[in-house]
Parts: C-alpha cells; sequence; structure tokens
C-alpha cells in the first residue's frame, strides 16, 4: 500500500488548530487535521475564555465566523471581583456591556469551528507520535497505530509537549513554580449560594503570597474554581487526588488562616480534584527557518495563564498562519518566513507579561500587586 500523502497536515484539533484550518478553507485551501482523540467529545474543553479584541476576535472574523460567536457570549461574564484572605472585595469591576474581552465557554467556540468545517476535515484518533524529515521540504509523520503519512507543510498545533516542536527547536517546557488543583462547583445558586455570591457574576481572584483561589461562573450555572499553589514541582506526589477527601484534606491546609467563604469554594466542591503543573517555554522562545514545518499556539509560545492569553494567541496565530499560506500561493517558505517574523515578537511580549503577572498575583505583598495593576488600568 502507498503511504497517504496531505498537502497540508495540522498536527492538533484545539482552537489554533482549527483556526487555521477554518481559513485556510475559507480561502480555499484544504488540510488535514489530525486530533490524537477519540472523537470531538473525548474529554471537556475546560472552562471559560474571554475572547481579546486584538487577538481572538480578528481570528474570528478572519474565520467568517464572529457573528456566530457574538451569540455564544455569556452575559455579565466580564464582571471582575478582587479580594484579600479574608474575603474582603476590594475590587468589583462589574460588567456594563461595553467591555472588549467576552467570555464564551471553550467547548462552544470549539464546536462552533468544527461545525464551520467540511466533514472528514478532522481525522480522529489519530496520535502523532514522531516526524522525520525528507527531501524538498516534505515530512513523514508517524502515528500511535504504526501507519504514516507524508506531508508538504507539516503544522504542529498540538500543544505543551508537542511531537512537532523538536524538528524546530530544543526547547522543552519547564515548572513555573505554581500548581493549580481544580474543581467544579454544579449549579452553584441552588447547591451553593454562599460561593455564588462570592464569586459573582464573572471572574473573582482572591489572591494571598503564593497562593488563591481564581474562579469563573460558567454558562452552565457551575463555578469553575483553579486553587493556585506556589509550590515545588514534587508537592503533590505523595497526595492521592482520586481520593477527594484526601486531596481537599491536603489543599485546604494551605488555606487554614483564610476566610471560611473562600475556603468552601474547595471544601463544597463536587466529583474529582484535578492537579495540574503550570509549565512554560522559554519567554521569546524561537527557531531557525525550517523548511516544509512550523508551530502555532502553545506548541509555539507556551505561557502561564496569567495574562489569559493563551487561547487568543493560538487562534490569532492560527488565523495569520492562514491568511499569510493563502496571500503566498505555491510559495510555502515566504508564507512561513512571513508569518514567523511576527509570530515571534508577538508571543515574546505576551510570555512576558504573563510570567510578570503571575508575580503580581502571587508575590509575597499579595494581592496588593493586582490591586496596582487594576487602578493603573482605571479598573
Amino acid at each position: 500500500m502507498s503511504t497517504p500523502h496531505h498537502p497540508i497536515a495540522i498536527v492538533g484539533g484545539g482552537l489554533g488548530g482549527l483556526t487555521l484550518a477554518r481559513v485556510l478553507h475559507v480561502n480555499g485551501v484544504e488540510a488535514a487535521v489530525l486530533d490524537l482523540d477519540a472523537s470531538p467529545a473525548a474529554r471537556t474543553q475546560g472552562g471559560m475564555l474571554d475572547i481579546h479584541e486584538d487577538s481572538g476576535q480578528p481570528a474570528l472574523r478572519a474565520a467568517g465566523l464572529y457573528e456566530e460567536f457574538r451569540a455564544l457570549v455569556h452575559p455579565g461574564g466580564e464582571s471582575t471581583r478582587v479580594l484579600d484572605r479574608t474575603g474582603t472585595v476590594l475590587v468589583d469591576d462589574p460588567d456594563d456591556g461595553t467591555g472588549g474581552r467576552p467570555e464564551v465557554d471553550r467547548g462552544q467556540l470549539r464546536d462552533l469551528l468544527l461545525g464551520s468545517l467540511p466533514e472528514g476535515t478532522v481525522r480522529w484518533g489519530a496520535k502523532v507520535t514522531g516526524a522525520r524529515p525528507l527531501d524538498g521540504g516534505r515530512h513523514e509523520v508517524t502515528l500511535a497505530d504504526g501507519t504514516s503519512f507524508t506531508t508538504d507543510l507539516l503544522i504542529g498545533a498540538d500543544g505543551a509537549w508537542s511531537k512537532v516542536r523538536p524538528l524546530l527547536s530544543d526547547a522543552k517546557p519547564a515548572y513555573v513554580g505554581i500548581s493549580f488543583v481544580e474543581v467544579d462547583l454544579p449549579d452553584a445558586d441552588v447547591r451553593h449560594p454562599v460561593s455564588a455570591e462570592v464569586v459573582g457574576g464573572g471572574m473573582m481572584m482572591a489572591l494571598g503570597a503564593g497562593k488563591g483561589f481564581l474562579a469563573h461562573r460558567e454558562t452552565d450555572g457551575s463555578l469553575h474554581i483553579y486553587v493556585a499553589l506556589a509550590v515545588p514541582e514534587d508537592a503533590f506526589d505523595g497526595v492521592d487526588f482520586t481520593d477527594t477527601e484526601a486531596g481537599k484534606a491536603y489543599t485546604l491546609g494551605h488555606f487554614a488562616d483564610w476566610d471560611k467563604s473562600l475556603r468552601a469554594l474547595l471544601a463544597d466542591a463536587d466529583g474529582p480534584l484535578t492537579p495540574r503543573h503550570i509549565h512554560a517555554l522559554p519567554t521569546g522562545h524561537r527557531w531557525e527557518r525550517v523548511p516544509g514545518v512550523t508551530l502555532l499556539g502553545d506548541a509555539a509560545h507556551l505561557m502561564s495563564p496569567f495574562a489569559g492569553v493563551g487561547a487568543n494567541l493560538a487562534m490569532f496565530d492560527g488565523a495569520e498562519l492562514g491568511e499569510a499560506l493563502a496571500a503566498h500561493p505555491g510559495d510555502t517558505a515566504a508564507a512561513l518566513a512571513a508569518y514567523e517574523e511576527k509570530l515571534f515578537p508577538r508571543s515574546e511580549e505576551s510570555a512576558a507579561e504573563s510570567a510578570a503577572n503571575g508575580i503580581l498575583m502571587f508575590g509575597e505583598d499579595a494581592p496588593q500587586g493586582m490591586l496596582d495593576f487594576f487602578a493603573g488600568m482605571g479598573g
């Protein structure tokens, strides 16, 4: 049997890869998207995203999906609160409808992008295990099921632990010193009214030195909580987070002197606790141009989530790359050079902002750093 060939292969069916596929489709260029998940519903897609005016929104316009996106916006989702460990509200910035970062459910946004692609664009259950260069800028990509394919243009949109990145760079993500424990409070207004009141209509940050609670109200009425801890990378090694009560006891031990209303965000959580270490690539990560391959999103510039730009940048990368390829038909080298020339400084600036915000949020004087930040924005 001959080896299948895809002129353009996008590894990763997240927001960035799907945005790229959609922008290419709008411009009359077809691509294959390979995703390791067995189906679109194989796993939950995470919580709320604020879609920025200078990145995510232009990407959706380029994809021809801006109006459909607006229909998904969560009313009131842009409201923001900052509390200290006593539960005192220090910043309460309501959503008056004039903000530039409307909130949407990540899963709904992904479904919108998936539904906009021709049937069969995404190959589900296609887990890439590696790739090697061939002649003329082509690559051979191997899959976990033992099959392989070739491609003229290989695009790594496959996240933090990208299998495509080693073709371009030796860089590996490193732990940033912060870990999350994620929990959910379903049907919060009825079942957890105190927590619902604490979080409010959008995003809430309760911050202290080296720790805090970050929470979002989701479109289904649940609260998604990120419990943040500045701990060594191996701090969770002896904790069995599959034992919900043991996981709660360990995590709550870091908040013994915090207000009961904040501790309840974790203590009253339903279902499993999900531990998550936060990693980042070096700020300013870049590579020398290699024929026939490039990266976007976390594969290119994984950063901490503390500037809230990761998904927006991935979508913007996808749109920019799609438009560059459409603008240089038959000249992939020129398209990739033009794309990367803008990608590198853009991602370096955002990665630096994310790292700086992490210090503001969890520094020794927290939450003062974030209060100063909001004061500087006039918020």
